[in-house]
């Protein structure tokens, strides 16, 4: 239960992502001080899934350096690779039914583009310039194709709040990184 929103800056050539701060377990609500969204490097993430996963990414977890290689296909290669290594040493990599790995999901920007990470460790990309993920993903992702906001950071503020205002998993504080 959670939202997390990012989106391109193109004026700026960076992404902007945006998380809530509610940590849900049932009927249960904590607000968090831990962030779901954070910098590493020069990557911004935002994540939903685990806070076990979040504190990987941020604390365990260094992105490998990227070399002649497109940015989309680092992302499905080097790094992908290098984000289930880090779940492996942290205890967190998962199993399905069928045995293949399972992770979380998260959004990451860099270079200016936006990418999620599904939580079979498949990479996407949209062509909208925008993504989001959790529970309050739908209601997020109407709110900025419906606003009139011109600012990349006051759109996903309002893509939060009204994902908060639909969905009882998503609350404030909300917090926004660029990379």
């Amino acid at each position: 239960m959670t939202c997390i929103v990012g989106m391109i800056n193109k004026d700026k050539d960076s992404v902007v992502i945006g998380a809530d701060s509610a940590g849900v377990a049932g009927l249960e609500l904590t607000l968090r001080k831990d962030e779901k969204v954070f910098k590493n490097n020069d990557f911004v993430i935002g994540c939903t899934s685990s806070f076990r996963m979040i504190q990987l990414l941020k604390y365990s977890f260094s992105p490998p350096r990227v070399y002649d290689k497109d940015v989309f296909e680092y992302m499905c290669t080097d790094f992908i690779n290098s984000v289930r290594e880090c779940f492996k040493e942290g205890g967190y990599l998962q199993k399905w039914e069928d045995g293949d790995d399972k992770g979380g999901t998260f959004l990451v920007g860099h270079k200016g583009r936006l990418f999620k990470v599904e939580n079979d460790f498949q990479v996407s990309e949209t062509i909208q310039g925008y993504d989001a993920c959790g529970s309050g993903e739908s209601y997020a992702l109407g709110s900025i194709y419906n606003s009139k906001k011109k600012d990349v950071k006051n759109k996903i503020l309002e893509a939060l709040e009204t994902a908060s205002y639909f969905n009882a998993g998503v609350s404030a504080p909300f917090i926004t990184y660029c990379t």
